[in-house]
């Protein structure tokens, strides 16, 4: 599987392709903003998008997404108990960041350790509350990729001072699900730079 960064101007946040390399289809990960830039980077990688994966309801990582599924004809997945704040303009922060209020949705809802086939590419759901009340991660176990969202950074983990927020929380989700996985998995953020599961068992202040 092959990781495609692409950048997007709102929060300098990351949406990902992860390419079947095999197949030629690829899962978008958090588009939060910038369609035209994200369908770019589409038709660069030559891929078939199959799904869109949202790990939390901020704007900034969904608010592209209905535009991205209605250009690729794909299906837009969470988790599932993150649907209150994908749908509640008050907890995605849509009219408190970009002042227009507006409200999300996701096709289908997974459950926590939920596992999916899609695009050839074998992934599991891992609910990974803290940042958000159904924020979660996207684990990618044969490649050893995980798509951390907010939930952990580079050195950092996300900030829990929002709608739906909890710190004790937070910590308790990347120790039991995220600090257990290989020390080669390499993380995928939603803002900065990858990372990887040994190094921030070795660094991380917050663990």
């Amino acid at each position: 599987m092959k990781v495609m960064h692409v950048l997007l101007p709102v929060c300098a946040m990351n949406c990902y392709l992860a390419i079947n390399e095999n197949t030629n289809e690829s899962i978008i990960i958090d588009p939060g903003s910038s369609p035209d830039r994200i369908k770019k980077a589409v038709a660069q990688s030559g891929t078939k998008p199959v799904a869109i994966l949202i790990t939390h309801g901020h704007f900034d990582h969904i608010g592209a997404a209905d535009e991205i599924a209605k250009e690729y004809k794909v299906k837009i997945f969470a988790y599932k108990g993150e649907r209150e704040t994908i749908e509640n303009p008050g907890l995605n922060l849509s009219g408190d960041m970009i002042f227009k209020p507006a409200s999300y949705h996701a096709d289908e809802y997974l459950d926590d350790e939920q596992e999916l086939d899609l695009g050839g590419l074998h992934f599991k759901c891992l609910a990974t509350p803290g940042h958000t009340a159904g924020g979660c991660c996207f684990y990618f176990e044969k490649e050893d990729i995980l798509f951390t969202g907010d939930t952990l950074f580079c050195g950092s983990v996300g900030r829990t001072d929002f709608p739906g927020g909890s710190m004790s929380d937070l910590i308790n989700s990347i120790k039991t699900k995220i600090m257990i996985l290989p020390e080669d998995t390499i993380c995928y953020p939603g803002h900065e730079s990858a990372t990887t599961v040994g190094d921030e068992r070795m660094y991380n202040p917050y663990l």
